[in-house]
C-alpha cells in the first residue's frame, strides 16, 4: 500500500544549477535514515554555466552525503584531504560526523567546448545515535565494488546496504538499502521486505504502483510489512531506498543532528571560521545564510 506520493519541488542552487527537491517534505521528513534527497538535472552545462553552478566550500555535521551520478562529472574536495572526480555509477560516501567541509565543482564541464551533460542524485543519510560525532571521512567506491543483479527485464546496481541477495562493500552506519534500477517496459521490481520504511523514486520513464501511474519526479513511499513493487510502463530508471528509522532528527541548512543545540554550535563555528576548509579548495566559501 502507498503511504505517500511526494512530488519534487524545483529549487535553484544558484546559477544554472536547479534541482528537484524531494526530501525533506512537510508530511514526510525521512524515509528510514534518508533525510534529504535531491534530483540534479538532467541539464547541459557549458563553460559559463558550469562555473555558476559550482558549489563552493560548505560544512556538514551529523550525516553522510551520498552522491550518485547518471551522467557527467563532479570534482569533490574536502577538509580531510580528499580530491576525487565523481563519475557515473560510482558510490561516493562522505561521512560528516563531527564536522567536515567540501566543495563540488564542475571542472570537466568548464573544459568542454560543446557543453557537458549533468544528471545525478544527492541524498543525505542521518547518522544514528552514538555515531553522530564520529570522525569525518570520504570513500569512493568504484564500479567493480558495486554488485549488479539482472533478472526478468530489471537491471539493478546495489549501491549501499543489502538488497536482492547482494551487499556491496560500502560502509554504512545503520540498516538501509539504496539501489539503481533500470526497467524494461512491463518489468516489475519488488522492494526489499526486510526494512521498516521503503520508497521508490522515479528518475525517468513511467511506472505503475497500486494500480496508479506515476511519471518521473515522484517518490512513492510504501507502507511497512506489506508487499511493495513498481512496474515499468515505459523504459524507466528508478532508485529504491529506505531502511530502519533512527529517531527524530533536526535539519538546519547543511546541518543534521538529534540536538538543536548541537546545530546552533555548528552554525556558530562556521560563522566564526572554526571549521576547516578543504585542503585543496580554501580560497572561498559559502557564508552561513541569514
Amino acid at each position: 500500500m502507498l503511504e505517500d506520493v511526494i512530488e519534487q519541488r524545483r529549487r535553484s542552487l544558484g546559477g544554472a544549477m536547479e534541482v528537484g527537491r524531494v526530501l525533506p517534505y512537510a508530511k514526510r521528513r525521512m524515509v528510514g535514515p534518508f533525510i534529504f534527497f535531491d534530483h540534479m538535472g538532467p541539464l547541459t552545462l557549458n563553460r559559463e554555466s558550469a562555473r555558476d553552478a559550482d558549489v563552493r566550500p560548505h560544512p556538514h555535521i551529523g550525516l553522510s552525503t551520498v552522491t550518485y551520478l547518471l551522467e557527467g562529472e563532479i570534482m569533490h574536495r574536502d577538509s580531510v584531504g580528499s580530491e576525487q572526480a565523481i563519475r557515473p555509477g560510482e558510490m561516493n560516501w562522505m561521512t560528516a560526523g563531527s564536522g567536515i567541509s567540501h566543495s563540488e565543482r564542475f571542472e570537466k564541464a568548464r573544459l568542454s567546448g560543446d557543453g557537458a551533460r549533468m544528471h545525478g542524485l544527492q541524498s543525505w543519510v542521518a547518522l544514528p545515535d552514538g555515531q553522530e560525532e564520529i570522525a569525518p571521512s570520504f570513500v569512493n567506491y568504484g564500479l567493480d565494488e558495486l554488485p549488479v543483479v539482472e533478472e526478468d527485464g530489471v537491471w539493478s546496481r546495489v549501491i549501499a546496504g543489502e538488497a536482492f541477495g547482494v551487499k556491496p562493500a560500502v560502509v554504512i552506519h545503520s540498516p538501509l538499502f539504496y539501489t539503481h534500477c533500470v526497467l524494461q517496459p512491463g518489468a516489475v521490481v519488488q522492494l526489499p521486505a526486510n526494512y521498516a520504511e521503503r520508497a521508490a523514486y522515479v528518475v525517468s520513464g513511467s511506472v505503475e504502483a497500486e494500480h496508479q501511474a506515476f511519471d518521473a519526479g515522484r517518490m512513492l513511499v510504501f507502507a511497512a510489512k506489506q508487499p511493495a513493487a513498481v512496474k515499468a510502463l515505459t523504459p524507466s530508471v528508478v532508485m529504491l531506498l529506505g531502511g530502519d528509522p533512527i529517531g527524530e532528527r533536526f535539519i538546519d541548512w547543511n546541518f543534521v543532528s538529534s540536538s538543536k543545540q548541537r546545530i546552533e554550535q555548528a552554525k556558530a563555528d562556521w560563522r566564526a571560521g572554526r571549521m576547516k576548509l578543504p585542503d585543496l579548495d580554501h580560497d572561498e566559501f559559502i557564508p552561513l545564510p541569514a
